[in-house]
Formats: structure tokens, C-alpha cells, sequence
């Protein structure tokens, strides 16, 4: 159990700490209203990860009792389209753009972190593409494992997205004065999803 559990932490907070719409809107929304609203957003986006885990601990579940073939099948469809992702991330702009938004109470900011992470699909088939590569027991209660990666998952993003609240002005600070961090953390987000596609293959 633990043979998965560490990798899969150690790959969740790297595709964490890469610089995705999550973590950008986070740190805007901390910068442009303070701690507070950082804070709330942060809640609002974590909450959401309850119900694609749960979509996927139960969709994927039936689909891996189903047949150990689709479950390899599905291995194999995470690993592509972690490759996907770290293409379409290569051809994108590698400049972060933090530019102030118009203030909302932290109810508005919970809710609407909540909604924007619900109603995305792009986070429900990242998870059925992330999520089964670290199964320890395929043939186990595979809901339950579901929820343990989710709540991992879900505790480690609470605590970075927390920590860019809390410490907003300092990175802000950080990338006005360093342009090409960017590029690098572009470079980041590539090899992250590159190496983590591998890990579900092998």
C-alpha cells in the first residue's frame, strides 16, 4: 500500500505546485482580496475534488471489476493523455498572468471555486487517467482506495493552495521581478506529466 501511496503524494504535490488555472486563480483572487479570499477559494476548489473522486471511484470501479483488460486499458488511456497534457503545455504560453479581479465576499468565492471545479470535465478524466495507476489492490475494494487517493489528493492541495494564500504577495513579488520563471515552470509542468505517465505504465 505504501509502495503506491508515496508515489502517487509525491506526483499529486508536483502536479499541484505546477502552474495550473487552480493555483493561478488562487493566488490572483489572494493578491487582488486579500488572505481571506485566498483562503475561501481554496476551500471552494478542494471541496470540488469530493465529486469527481467520487464519479470516478465509482464509474472506474464497476469498469475495473468488470474486466482486468479495461483496466489495463484505462492505465494505458491515463499515461496517453498525461502525454497530451504535457504537449498541449509545451505549445503554451509560458508567461503567468496575475492581473487583479473585482472583489466578491468569501460565500461568492467558496461558491464559485466550488462550481468552477465541479462543472470542469477536464478534472474528472484527469483523475480516471491519474487515479488507477496507483491501485494497490485492483482486485480489493477499489471504492474505497479511490476515496483514500482522493482525500490524499485532496488534504495536499488544501495545504499548497493554502500556503500561495497565505504567502500571495511574496510570490507575486517573486515572478514580477523574475519574467522568465515562466518558462521554467512550463519546463516543470512538462516533465511532471511526462514522468508521471511513465509511472503508470511501468
Amino acid at each position: 500500500m505504501l509502495l503506491q501511496l508515496i508515489p502517487f503524494l509525491i506526483a499529486s504535490i508536483l502536479l499541484t505546485l505546477s502552474p495550473g488555472p487552480d493555483i493561478i486563480y488562487v493566488l490572483v483572487q489572494s493578491i487582488s482580496n486579500g488572505k481571506k479570499a485566498g483562503i475561501a477559494t481554496t476551500l471552494g476548489l478542494v471541496s470540488g475534488i469530493l465529486i469527481h473522486t467520487s464519479l470516478v471511484a465509482f464509474g472506474a470501479s464497476a469498469v475495473i471489476k468488470a474486466s482486468p483488460i479495461l483496466f489495463s486499458l484505462i492505465k494505458i488511456f491515463g499515461a496517453l493523455y498525461l502525454f497530451y497534457l504535457a504537449y498541449k503545455v509545451l505549445k503554451s504560453d509560458s508567461s503567468i498572468a496575475i492581473d487583479g479581479v473585482p472583489q466578491k465576499s468569501s460565500k461568492n468565492l467558496f461558491s464559485q471555486g466550488f462550481i468552477m471545479n465541479v462543472l470542469n470535465p477536464k478534472v474528472t478524466i484527469f483523475f480516471l487517467a491519474f487515479f488507477p495507476g496507483f491501485l494497490w489492490e485492483p482486485e480489493g475494494n477499489t471504492i474505497l482506495q479511490f476515496y483514500i487517493l482522493g482525500f490524499l489528493f485532496l488534504l495536499q492541495a488544501l495545504l499548497i493552495f493554502g500556503a500561495v494564500a497565505l504567502l500571495a504577495g511574496k510570490i507575486s513579488e517573486y515572478l514580477m521581478q523574475h519574467r522568465r520563471s515562466g518558462v521554467f515552470l512550463k519546463w516543470i509542468q512538462v516533465v511532471v506529466f511526462v514522468g508521471i505517465g511513465i509511472l503508470i505504465l511501468l
